[in-house]
């Protein structure tokens, strides 16, 4: 049996000399991954450690500051202690009732045009007595008898501004419905929570 000659080297020197080309070039680094090669991981556990204790001292500053810019006449209430703090006779107010935010504005309606306007509400510290404890308020004679029952026929209760003994401004104060009140009744969080503070 005759032996066939062997096709010559050539082609396939051609060949493997085009895929060696090939390789090279996909195997040769852009610039941009010669530089990645050569770069150091950004953050270490140093670094980290470093930027965590920059952010845990930025909050304490900040906590600092904010309770000191809060200490003077015209400070921010921030809490619900403040708001017992400057209710009008507060231990009495804590004890027999619950301090509150007496807000006072006007608003002016006009027919033609139909409008309504608005004007800057003031708001002072007050307290509403449980009804249970309207005595108090009649022992001090800042309120009387029909006023009592008055109140009491419509269900409500009183609220106050000013200390007892200056001649406070006490009025007969509804309780709003909790189904109303968005702060408590938040969509989808269910049904609200009974009325456990009904004065």
């Amino acid at each position: 049996m005759k032996r066939r000659s062997r096709p010559s080297d050539r082609n396939y020197d051609y060949d493997r000399d085009f895929r060696r080309e090939y390789e090279n070039s996909s195997d040769s680094p852009t610039p941009g991954q010669r530089q990645s090669k050569t770069f150091t991981p950004a953050l270490t556990a140093t670094s980290i450690a470093i930027l965590g204790g920059i952010f845990v001292l930025g909050i304490g500053v900040g906590i600092g500051i904010s309770s000191a810019s809060n200490t003077g006449p015209a400070s921010n209430v921030f809490s619900r202690e403040s708001i017992d703090l400057n209710a009008p006779n507060a231990e009495l107010c804590v004890q027999f009732g619950a301090s509150a935010i007496a807000i006072d504005t006007r608003v002016f309606v006009t027919l033609n045009p139909f409008n309504a306007y608005v004007a800057q509400p003031t708001m002072r510290p007050g307290c509403v007595i449980r009804n249970a404890n309207w005595a108090l308020l009649e022992q001090r004679k800042v309120v009387n008898s029909d006023q009592v029952r008055e109140c009491r026929n419509r269900m409500n209760t009183f609220g106050f501004i000013g200390e007892l003994e200056n001649s406070p401004q006490v009025e007969c104060v509804y309780q709003n419905d909790a189904a109303k009140n968005l702060f408590i009744n938040k969509p989808g969080a269910g049904a609200p929570p009974p009325e456990t503070e009904r004065f």
